[in-house]
């Protein structure tokens, strides 16, 4: 277990640096001999994708903090950016060196064992060296662009996220030493090629390999003397979240074809470059001494999700079917459905089709006038999108307010709103210096007696049926009308901005939420006081708002225990005598993504619950607007009670945050029984539906 040194003498953890400890849990997973063999090499696909982005995004923030006043800086941030920045890079180091352990002498070595090989060049036969230069030269060859460095006519430019080869090459017949860069052309290829293989065996080799075996393709006049695979990632955050003026549409296209051309953050090198190699490179690309990070052979290992599974189901993990709510599947229609009570989905356990449903019947329903929808990452194929614009056929008054400053998002947000308003849809752009983060619809619908009555979704996690297989969350579909009515007044000012009235059921960002959450904790505080129960269980993504973690110290030194589940970053400094002895804090990681935000203050026994999009960030507080609701159904309720307690017992799947940072297992005692909560999650809402 890898165990750091952080000061427990500041009330809070760097965001970073916690975030960095998230990430070594996934890694963590990846070695457990519990997950299946395909699975393991899909979380180091995940740890890879999570840190590319960390650097496309934290690091080259705060790379430019170093260009600011120092400071202001140092002030605001409680510490210097560069001394994070070289603790990023040292604990990031250490972790590469165990990821590449981990693939090389556990994964790929337990592979083989199965009969699935991953070959290197040196590995392969006669005939599969045939075979392979086959591919190369009817499919590989076409797509690669050699750049010779002084010899080539054009400036040297890598791609954000490409895949390159850096060499050294000889000149045969001046024997000048030359230095070049090679595309690897896995956007359009795939990652893993297969070769032909023996029976019961089957084998592949990385594009990558099949490329450097033929390098006298390409450099035909030249002799290879090295070659090691690089890969550049540069600051990729659109830095527009405080844009005030100006088409922030046009702004956000323009931003887009500027990202790949963003300042290094981090510039990875192959396994073994020689200094003479790595010196040329970093004065030829202007690289400072801080974008160096050495790395393994391969890089982008996100693509192991490529990897084919020609064994069977033992190297995944058994699937779990989507469950049906038989509540809904009783009735005809989802309105009915909804009329009769709240109903609950907790995803991805139970199917996304009842989202689908929501949507399909309102576009169709003749009785429904008017649907209003807010997308912050809408799906890429998109069937809610597709519905929508049935409805608007269909002559319904459709509203869409669709986020273009989802962070790397934007582009296929941008394609959707112009394919929606082509069909009819009004489109309600972003508004300048505020995200959008709630994730909500609204369908308006008229009742034999000619009322209209409103039909609310609200979720936890994007209105996106691809993300929903892999993300835990919950969504409340409801026909409460004192809730649909604040919602309606949050989409009149999206779309309007008309100052809403009051709201006495939700908790919104920009308006009630700060307030709200802390008079819940106060109530808390003040039972406690009495000499009664004070206990709170708080569910997140991400805590890092100061103000909250103070009320929290407040709550804890007041006697309040408080259990949290948080994902990734968290700032709170748990279980120091005097502050937080009465917090604890633990991570669940395991096949999907816990995604719920869910607040649960126990109240004398009267509990208050709610759900919602808010994670307990400066940027969700603050500058965002989101929503967050209040549980009204007893039975659902007691549902996401049940599901947290059960993520609050986990003993396989849960680690437990210190004073110091570390990720510290929960593991059964002798004896203990096993607790695995997202499997038994699955097993206790299976129950649920069995028995209703």
């Amino acid at each position: 277990m890898e165990k750091e040194s952080t000061t427990t003498e500041k009330r809070y953890f760097n965001r970073d640096l916690s975030w960095l400890t998230f990430n070594y849990r996934v890694l963590q997973e990846a070695k457990q001999k519990d997950v299946p063999l395909l699975e393991r090499l899909r979380f180091l696909a995940i740890y890879s994708s999570n840190q590319d982005e960390f650097f496309r995004v934290r690091v080259a923030y705060l790379r430019r903090l170093l260009d600011l006043d120092g400071k202001k800086i140092n002030a605001a941030l409680d510490t210097d950016p560069g001394e994070i920045l070289v603790e990023i890079h040292r604990r990031v180091t250490r972790q590469l060196v165990e990821y590449g352990r981990i693939l090389r002498d556990e994964i790929v070595v337990d592979l083989q064992k199965t009969g699935l090989f991953l070959l290197t060049p040196n590995e392969l036969n006669e005939a599969q060296r045939a075979n392979s230069l086959y591919y190369f030269k009817t499919q590989v060859l076409a797509f690669l662009q050699p750049h010779i460095f002084g010899v080539t006519n054009r400036a040297p430019f890598l791609n954000n996220r490409a895949l390159y080869f850096a060499m050294r090459l000889q000149n045969k017949f001046s024997g000048s030493i030359e230095y070049a860069y090679l595309n690897i052309p896995s956007d359009v290829l795939p990652r893993f090629y297969q070769l032909p293989s023996p029976n019961v065996q089957f084998h592949y080799m990385f594009l990558d390999d099949i490329v450097k075996m033929h390098l006298d393709f390409v450099f035909p006049d030249f002799e290879v003397i090295e070659c090691k695979s690089i890969k550049m990632n540069k600051d990729a955050d659109l830095n527009i979240e405080d844009e005030f003026s100006g088409d922030l549409v046009e702004k956000i296209q323009k931003q887009i074809k500027k990202r790949n051309l963003g300042v290094p953050s981090r510039f990875l090198y192959g396994e073994g470059m020689s200094k003479e190699l790595l010196s040329f490179l970093q004065d030829a690309l202007e690289l400072h001494d801080e974008d160096l990070v050495p790395g393994g052979v391969y890089h982008s290992l996100f693509d192991f999700f490529q990897l084919p599974n020609p064994i069977g189901s033992q190297l995944e993990y058994e699937p779990f079917p989507p469950l049906q709510n038989q509540g809904i599947d009783k009735h005809r229609s989802i309105f009915n459905a909804i009329d009769e009570e709240d109903r609950m989905l907790h995803f991805p356990y139970h199917s996304y089709n009842y989202i689908l449903q929501y949507f399909n019947q309102a576009a169709s329903d003749p009785h429904v006038q008017e649907i209003k929808v807010a997308f912050y990452r809408i799906a890429s194929k998109s069937l809610i999108g597709n519905a929508l614009m049935s409805a608007a056929k269909n002559g319904k008054n459709v509203t869409a307010f669709i986020e273009l400053k989802a962070r790397f998002d934007e582009a296929n947000n941008l394609r959707w709103a112009e394919k929606l308003q082509s069909a009819g849809v009004k489109i309600i752009y972003s508004i300048p210096g505020l995200k959008v983060h709630a994730k909500v619809a609204l369908v308006k619908r008229k009742t034999e007696s000619g009322e209209i009555k409103n039909y609310s979704f609200f979720g936890t996690g994007n209105l996106n049926e691809q993300t929903a297989s892999i993300y835990c969350d919950h969504g409340l579909l409801t026909s409460d009308q004192g809730m649909g009515e604040e919602l309606d007044d949050l989409f009149k000012y999206l779309t309007k901005r008309k100052q809403p009235k009051e709201f006495k059921n939700l908790l919104v960002s920009q308006f009630n939420i700060i307030d709200g959450f802390f008079g819940l904790i106060d109530r808390e505080i003040e039972l406690t006081k009495q000499g009664k129960q004070g206990y709170i269980i708080i569910k997140l993504n991400n805590l890092e708002e100061r103000g909250m973690i103070d009320k929290l110290y407040e709550a804890s030194q007041a006697g309040v225990k408080i259990d949290m589940i948080v994902r990734s970053i968290c700032c709170i400094v748990p279980g120091v005598p005097g502050l937080s002895e009465n917090i604890r804090v633990r991570r669940v990681v395991g096949r999907f993504l816990e995604h719920a935000r869910v607040f649960w203050f126990h109240n004398d026994g009267e509990d208050k619950l709610f759900m919602g999009s808010a994670d307990w960030m400066k940027r969700n507080l603050k500058r965002r607007i989101e929503v967050n609701i209040p549980i009204k159904n007893f039975t659902l309720k007691n549902q996401i009670k049940e599901i947290l307690n059960l993520q609050l017992i986990d003993n396989t799947k849960a680690v437990e945050l210190d004073e110091e940072l570390n990720n510290n297992w929960i593991k059964p005692g002798k004896g203990e029984k096993l607790y695995n909560a997202q499997v038994d999650t699955y097993h206790m809402i299976k129950m649920w539906e069995e028995m209703s």
